[in-house]
């Protein structure tokens, strides 16, 4: 579905936006741990992106088609980035521990997303 492709290409670019700015602009207002944190933001929003721009190419074809499963992950996999790679930018800038609590939610939206994924493609791959 379009929305999913829209969303995947927004969040990779993003993902190379912020990637850039905690590289350059980062570098010297935050520590090593903090640029780790940003890092791993950066990384887990790309891998996330593309599984999007993959979902939104599955519905757009023959092969899965617009599968309640696949919106789902689409939606899960949105709502993952948000809340996973969200509360780590914030964390490596602001330093509040307590966002970290919020960081494995996104991880299981994550998670929740490929299986999802994988569901869709054992029930309706032709």
């Amino acid at each position: 579905m379009k929305k999913f492709i829209v969303t995947g290409a927004l969040h990779g670019f993003l993902a190379v936006a912020l990637g850039a700015f905690g590289a350059h602009a980062l570098k010297d207002v935050v520590d090593e741990y903090g640029l780790s944190i940003w890092e791993t933001a950066v990384q887990y929003q790309m891998f996330h992106a593309t599984g999007l721009l993959v979902i939104g190419l599955l519905m757009s074809s023959k092969l899965l088609g617009e599968v309640k499963q696949l919106k789902l992950a689409g939606i899960f996999l949105n709502l993952g980035i948000v809340f996973f790679a969200g509360s780590l930018y914030v964390l490596a800038v602001s330093g509040i521990k307590v966002l970290g609590a919020i960081t494995p939610i996104g991880g299981v939206l994550f998670l929740a997303g490929w299986v999802l994924i994988i569901v869709s493609a054992l029930k309706h791959a032709k």
